[in-house]
């Protein structure tokens, strides 16, 4: 069994805790059991990947992927042809 660090383990508990009372509304593995994607009712996507890291370690990583936030004003930039 190989170790995993620490730090790498609390950056994970402290994404998923994130998610606690959400309503999961599909989860999907892919084929080679590398990646797991959860959609929640609210939009969010979160993605678990196993993945190797540069010496061939198992590394876990957890993306949360929330809809951009309707409230917030954006910068629109135009390019014009010159």
């Amino acid at each position: 069994m190989s170790h995993v660090p620490l730090q790498e383990l609390r950056r994970v508990a402290d994404s998923l805790a994130q998610l606690r009372g959400k309503t999961v509304t599909d989860a999907v593995m892919r084929s080679d059991l590398r990646q797991l994607r959860i959609e929640l009712a609210d939009g969010q996507l979160v993605v678990l990947t196993l993945d190797a890291d540069e010496l061939g370690r198992a590394r876990l990583e957890v993306d949360i992927v929330r809809a951009p936030d309707a409230s917030t004003r954006q910068l629109e930039v135009r390019f014009d042809a010159l």
